[in-house]
């Protein structure tokens, strides 16, 4: 099973700590929000997660393994970290185009992950001309790509009209169906509340709070919850 883990996750930049001893996980079929203010650590933590920084202590893993260990990193995680990282001189389909051949990705995959994110009529408009909620719709086509069984979104909603924000809401909830694991990191306290089943809250690098959405709201909204814990932290 593909369970995210955080196992006393510490990552260190000289003097500062960004994640200190974070123990967390996200579980297949669930879709879990990571959460924290701005500076708490959910990038770092993401960061090393994805390989991208590696933790000065501790462990971040997807099944099991760190993503280094991955055979086939495609197309077993997926991930929207940046929406900004596509050539805008190219079409949506030449975009993906490029992400299949670098990574051995079946191209008959392109047209089915546009049609998923509501993007096919599109396909063939270079992504210069593209708003930042098409362009986030397009990161997401490029994680799915693969047909993974982890996603790893960081503010997944950044750009998108009330409309897409219901649409995205959907759309994790039939991927977490499915029985992929979904990792969420947003400020978008208001949105999480009606979307995760489970919550990850740190504030200064430390895990705050984790559990069930009911567990950590107890009655109360999602936003006032999170400010009670991270102010009391």
């Amino acid at each position: 099973m593909s369970t995210i883990e955080f196992k006393g996750l510490v990552k260190k930049y000289r003097d500062v700590t960004a994640v200190n001893e974070l123990w967390a996980e996200a579980k297949p079929g669930r879709i879990t929000g990571f959460l924290g203010p701005n500076g708490a650590g959910k990038s770092t933590a993401l960061r090393c997660l994805l390989g991208l920084a590696s933790p000065t202590a501790g462990l971040a893993q997807i099944g099991g393994k760190t993503y280094a260990q991955l055979a086939h990193p495609l197309q077993e995680v997926g991930a929207v970290l940046d929406s900004s990282g596509f050539n805008g001189s190219l079409t949506a389909r030449q975009n993906l185009n490029i992400i299949c051949a670098a990574s051995g990705i079946d191209k008959k995959r392109i047209d089915e992950v546009l049609e998923l994110v509501e993007l096919g009529h599109v396909k063939r408009k270079r992504t210069k001309g593209f708003s930042l909620g098409m362009r986030q719709r397009l990161s997401l086509a490029v994680a799915l790509l693969g047909n993974p069984q982890v996603m790893i979104l960081d503010e997944p909603a950044n750009g998108l009209d009330p409309v897409g924000i219901a649409w995205l809401r959907k759309f994790l909830r039939d991927l977490a169906n499915e029985g992929k694991t979904i990792l969420v990191s947003s400020h978008q306290l208001a949105e999480m509340q009606h979307t995760v089943d489970d919550v990850i809250i740190i504030n200064n690098g430390k895990l705050v709070a984790k559990g069930t959405i009911a567990e950590i709201t107890k009655g109360k909204s999602l936003e006032e919850a999170f400010l009670g814990l991270v102010g009391a932290a």
